[in-house]
């Protein structure tokens, strides 16, 4: 037996008729303090120190990007050259059986 109720309510309906505690009040007066912080923060900082902040330390974040890159290309290639040596050195000790 299947049996569907669809209910409607507001979410504040829905919290009360839950027992939950209102936390709007606390939510608002977080934000609004994350708010004041992220304003004071932006004024304070320079041009410079924004870009420096939100883009790797120049040319050496990019540079270890790419090392790290090739890096897992050639283990990878290495594990691939590795299957392959298995593979024939198997199939090697088949034919000499």
């Amino acid at each position: 037996m299947k049996v569907t109720v669809n209910v409607e309510c507001t979410p504040e309906e829905a919290r009360t008729f839950l027992g939950l505690p209102d936390v709007q009040p606390m939510q608002a007066a977080l934000m609004k303090e994350i708010e004041d912080r992220m304003r004071d923060n932006i004024r304070a900082m320079t041009p410079e120190a924004a870009v420096q902040t939100w883009l790797p330390a120049g040319m050496q974040g990019a540079e270890n990007l790419q090392k790290m890159f090739w890096g897992q290309v050639q283990n990878m290639m290495a594990g691939v050259v590795n299957t392959a040596n298995t593979m024939v050195t198997v199939k090697d000790k088949d034919s000499a059986a």
